[in-house]
């Protein structure tokens, strides 16, 4: 079944670029963002990972841990970055998963369950549905879930930006509108009542309709 949202991030033990983890164990007190790819040695893939090592200090300021997966073993992750180093100016500087059994797509419903054979015997075609990034939070719940076609390359600075607004919101009673970035101003929550409202913002509100309650950003 597909994973949701609030859902559970399903553990799992594997070779990585930077040795064996257990990703519960691996992620710690820390976020996580997971992204996957089809296969190693694909255009769109090669400059992904390239970026995702360039802006990897933008993760590190946020306390999130970065770490990819490719329906390949581990050893041809290692040739790859090579590539990657020399077309993009950064090799990746996170592990690598290696899932070359399919097993953790699948446990992560990128796959079907009835996809079968190792990694050798399916093309990026076979994988198309492993395009996805997750983001998990320190309590090991998947807070988000991106996926997009082989032929789209991702936006991690949207990914970046919706780490923020998962961070602020966590910490404070607040929602953020459309388009939001950080230092602008956001909704409080629709679970937050007027009158608890009033003691958490005794300055009040702009509210264009009464459930649009408009505060500046807590902390900006």
């Amino acid at each position: 079944m597909a994973l949701q949202i609030g859902d559970t991030a399903p553990d799992f033990e594997a070779e990585t670029t930077q040795g064996r983890i257990r990703f519960h164990e691996w992620i710690g007190d820390s976020w996580a963002v997971l992204f996957s790819h089809p296969k190693d040695f694909t255009p769109v893939c090669t400059t992904e990972l390239g970026y995702m090592a360039r802006i990897k200090p933008e993760f590190d300021k946020r306390n999130v841990k970065i770490i990819g997966l490719s329906v390949d073993p581990v050893e041809n992750h290692a040739k790859w970055a090579e590539d990657i180093r020399e077309t993009q100016g950064f090799a990746p500087n996170y592990p690598i998963i290696g899932d070359k059994d399919l097993s953790i797509s699948k446990a992560w419903g990128m796959l079907p369950a009835t996809a079968s054979g190792d990694s050798s015997q399916r093309t990026p075609a076979d994988n198309q549905t492993v395009r996805n990034v997750f983001v998990i939070g320190p309590d090991k719940k998947i807070k988000l879930i991106l996926v997009y076609p082989m032929t789209t390359g991702r936006n991690f600075d949207e990914v970046l930006r919706v780490i923020d607004s998962l961070q602020l919101t966590a910490k404070h009673k607040v929602s953020t509108p459309a388009q939001w970035k950080p230092g602008d101003d956001v909704i409080i929550s629709g679970s937050v009542s007027d009158e608890e409202a009033k003691k958490l913002w005794p300055d009040g509100w702009k509210a264009p309709k009464p459930y649009i309650r408009i505060v500046p950003q807590p902390g900006s």
